[in-house]
């Protein structure tokens, strides 16, 4: 798919949390500025399968493409979701809604922005984590002990199952090596915007709150990719902590809206609308 060539913008947002009345209703809100306007979704929609398809039935409705890759908390299986499955199913299934509303997922051909500043391949990325941002020397076991006997322990270890897989970190395992194979078959001549919605290098973790939450937000095999795939800008979400940081020359833009609280804590302006991810508007 190649789009963007008549003008618009591409533009990003994560951890919308839909399920809080106050998100909810911000992303009623939410509004393209051009009819051009490419929005990327970078997980954390929601939990409840419905409380997901309801967002991207309606934004996909506003923009002229949506990209979306999941979050953890689109994988988690709550008891009372009417949706019961787990693991890749429950992947799978939000996939088959995606492609129903012509959004496109990490399963798709990868898109190519053709607007301002492009062409850029716009890569949506599925690859979960696999324990290995823990304190060095400390094994993954270790590690989980310290997090439990501190009383920092992710939802995902009750709520996101691997089935089929043993565990979230072979299911990791499986979407990086297949993920590496379909990057090797891009247009490598082309830049990427690279969107996961874990953080692809170790760093942005280290001014979390409780470093012992670092180990469910990604993982180490994926420290120079934004070199390996000649990455424009990266996109991300997760920690609730929007900001814009630099590794190697190449831009990181964590782009939450997060929890109310947090929004009513920190009052960062900009946190409740999607952000301009490309090209870079600041040094244009």
């Amino acid at each position: 798919m190649i789009g963007g060539a008549g003008g618009g913008s591409l533009m990003a947002i994560s951890d919308l949390h839909v399920a809080y009345a106050e998100n909810r209703e911000i992303v009623e809100r939410l509004r393209p500025e051009s009819d051009d306007d490419w929005l990327v979704i970078a997980g954390d929609v929601g939990e409840f399968v419905a409380d997901i398809e309801w967002a991207l039935t309606l934004l996909s409705r506003r923009f002229a493409t949506v990209i979306w890759t999941p979050g953890n908390h689109e994988l988690w299986t709550p008891k009372d979701d009417p949706v019961q499955l787990r693991g890749e199913a429950r992947y799978r299934h939000l996939v088959g809604i995606c492609r129903r509303l012509g959004v496109l997922t990490p399963e798709d051909p990868y898109a190519v922005w053709t607007g301002h500043g492009g062409p850029v391949t716009i890569v949506p990325l599925f690859l979960l984590y696999d324990y290995t941002f823990r304190a060095p020397g400390a094994s993954k076991e270790e590690a989980l002990a310290q997090a439990y006997a501190a009383g920092v322990v992710c939802t995902d270890e009750f709520m996101l199952h691997p089935d089929p897989y043993p565990s979230r970190d072979a299911w990791c395992r499986a979407r990086l090596r297949e993920t590496e194979r379909r990057l090797q078959t891009r247009d490598p001549s082309i830049p990427t915007v690279l969107v996961n919605h874990f953080p692809l290098v170790r760093e942005p973790t280290d001014i979390l709150r409780y470093p012992e939450f670092a180990q469910w937000c990604g993982t180490v095999e994926t420290a120079d990719w934004h070199l390996r795939y000649n990455a424009a800008t990266v996109i991300y979400g997760h920690l609730h902590i929007p900001r814009t940081t630099w590794y190697d020359g190449v831009r990181f833009q964590e782009v939450s809206l997060g929890y109310p609280r947090e929004r009513h804590m920190y009052n960062v302006a900009g946190m409740d609308a999607p952000r301009h991810v490309f090209p870079d508007l600041s040094h244009a």
